[in-house]
């Protein structure tokens, strides 16, 4: 087994979808997504991300490019900070399904319009409730071949929800990406029910196998879904790890223990502090 490197500093960037679905659960801008994400900024966080989806259920078109201004406000002093935008690539244009939204305009014109650091890909369907599985890239790939060509020219680095299966993450190399994002739910369901049980430490094999083959393949390694402040105590030496994007978990720990505190545990957790 290669040696984990218990030094390598790996990247949070926070989710902000569950504060915007709390704020969509009303009307008005309360709790404001552009006055949280700074908050987030100042506790420490390496990186904010959204996924917005066509329902709009939480994250909206203008949050997408509010928060990429407020981004690259940022980046004059803190230049390592990146903006990633999640979402099914092959996402079009869907009408306002509130009076007061605005039309979806598809994805790719989010992304073109925000020109974000990083898109990450996600096979989700319009009505999925959350992603739960990675992309199969056993067939055709054409089209996704040539979004993936044009969000090259919009500026912006590639990653694509992977399982860890090393013949998929080799086709990904293939077809473009210049990273995978590893779907860690079944991991974090298995860290749940078992802690560090054979059952857990074989979905981490998988993964650190899956981490190992991207790295030598020249992909860089990110990884999101379920993870916390419990899991990350051995997700986190994860071999070329890069970053993680946490959301749902540290929305739940900010009710605990706030959000500056939250932030800063991950924080301390990721950067081996």
């Amino acid at each position: 087994m290669t040696k984990l490197n218990p030094h390598q500093t790996i990247a949070l960037s926070v989710n902000l979808n569950k504060i915007a679905l709390i704020r969509n659960s009303r009307e008005g801008n309360n709790p404001d997504i552009v006055g949280y994400a700074k908050k987030c900024i100042a506790a420490g966080a390496d990186g904010l991300t959204v996924h917005p989806r066509p329902d709009q259920r939480h994250i909206r078109p203008e949050d997408c490019y509010q928060l990429q201004a407020l981004v690259n406000e940022y980046k004059a002093r803190q230049p390592t900070l990146e903006f990633n935008i999640e979402g099914n690539p092959f996402a079009g244009f869907c009408a306002k399904s509130r009076s007061d939204f605005s039309d979806y305009p598809g994805f790719i014109d989010i992304l073109a319009q925000c020109k974000a650091d990083q898109a990450t890909l996600v096979p989700d369907s319009d009505t999925q409730l959350t992603s739960d599985h990675g992309f199969d890239l056993s067939g055709d790939n054409t089209e996704l071949i040539n979004i993936i060509k044009t969000i090259h020219d919009i500026g912006s680095r590639v990653s694509l929800f992977m399982d860890p299966d090393i013949d998929q993450i080799s086709k990904a190399k293939e077809i473009g990406a210049d990273r995978i994002e590893l779907y860690t739910g079944p991991y974090a369901d298995a860290y749940l029910a078992n802690n560090r049980s054979d059952i857990t430490s074989k979905h981490f094999e998988a993964h650190r196998k899956a981490a190992e083959h991207a790295a030598a393949i020249g992909l860089g390694v990110n990884a999101g879904h379920d993870l916390n402040l419990d899991n990350l105590q051995q997700y986190r030496d994860l071999p070329n790890l890069l970053e993680v994007s946490i959301g749902h978990a540290l929305t739940i720990d900010s009710l605990e223990m706030g959000l500056d505190s939250s932030i800063k545990s991950y924080c301390k957790l990721l950067h081996f502090l």
